[in-house]
């Protein structure tokens, strides 16, 4: 029986991401499947607010954020290199940019009518509207500035050049073998190419056959579940105990948010159990389901008393 469910929907290149890392990792996986766009209710029940895609669970442990759920296949794999904090500072900082603004910009010149004739054959016209309303408001609430973001086609350009160079001597972006900041990068490029068919990447060889290669590894042994089956996971299960030396900090016991600091920043409300270095975990009580822990990134989010005491600041 898989370990690990995961929340998606086709066309997420975020999910991709992981997708592709759980076809690399060799993981068997549940899918289930959810909406383009809010409302998803049964998954709003696990998270409490959280509102990005993908979502990853085990039992009654909920994961957010695609950091979050790398570290967790890297764990259950034996893949360390899957994770981020594991990576060299100079990893993390690429990754931290083709995650936001590179990812920004291949969506920006995406445009095509390859992808508008795939996106009306897999939605409703209603739905295609609400969500480019959803997208738009999404948009309007960004922290992200658009400075790096006026000129999309020449900073797509200039990563596909950078790209192409780093692979001409060697199979993946850093060496010998594929870490985390390949499928970063990689899940930008698989929707313009493989949604949008985007000639933009016409002539980068190299860079093409390095998304075979990551297309290649497959996503795993895919199993479909349904999403009341999995909430029957979370209310069969207790959450994993946290290690002791998280339960530390100013916090731990209080009811605090946690919300992304750049884009769909809807807050995640619980008591804040731990405090781990790359990681927050809410616990949360939830009818039916019971006791829940929600790990969110400590990196690219905000945390925050819910009732702050006199003196108290925001960390994130």
């Amino acid at each position: 029986m898989p370990d690990l469910i995961l929340y998606h929907y086709a066309m997420s290149p975020f999910s991709e991401k992981i997708r592709a890392m759980l076809g690399y990792a060799g993981l068997e996986w549940y899918s289930v499947t959810t909406r383009e766009m809010p409302p998803r209710p049964q998954l709003e029940r696990l998270t409490g607010g959280y509102r990005k895609i993908p979502v990853a669970q085990r039992g009654a442990d909920v994961f957010c954020d695609t950091r979050t759920i790398a570290t967790e296949i890297a764990r259950l794999s034996g893949k360390p290199e899957l994770a981020l904090e594991n990576c060299d500072p100079e990893i993390q900082a690429y990754v931290q940019n083709v995650d936001l603004e590179v990812f920004l910009c291949c969506l920006m010149t995406s445009g095509s009518w390859a992808l508008s004739r795939k996106v009306l054959a897999s939605m409703s016209l209603l739905d295609v509207g609400r969500l480019l309303w959803d997208r738009i408001k999404v948009g309007r609430q960004s922290s992200v500035k658009a400075r790096g973001l006026r000129n999309p086609k020449a900073r797509v350009r200039e990563h596909l050049l950078a790209t192409e160079e780093r692979l001409r001597d060697q199979p993946f972006l850093f060496g010998e073998s594929p870490c985390h900041a390949d499928f970063a990068t990689y899940h930008s490029l698989w929707f313009m190419r493989e949604y949008a068919e985007s000639p933009q990447l016409d002539g980068f060889d190299h860079l093409l056959a390095w998304m075979d290669r990551i297309r290649d590894f497959g996503h795993g042994g895919r199993q479909e579940l349904t999403a009341e089956q999995a909430l029957a996971f979370a209310s069969e299960a207790e959450p994993e105990a946290v290690p002791h030396d998280w339960r530390r900090g100013r916090l731990i016991g209080r009811e605090v948010s946690i919300a992304p600091s750049d884009y769909a920043q809807e807050p995640t409300y619980g008591v804040l159990v731990a405090e781990g270095p790359d990681q927050w975990i809410l616990e949360r009580n939830q009818d039916d389901l019971g006791r829940l822990h929600v790990h969110l990134p400590s990196h690219g989010y905000t945390l925050a008393p819910v009732w702050p005491e006199p003196g108290t600041e925001s960390a994130g």
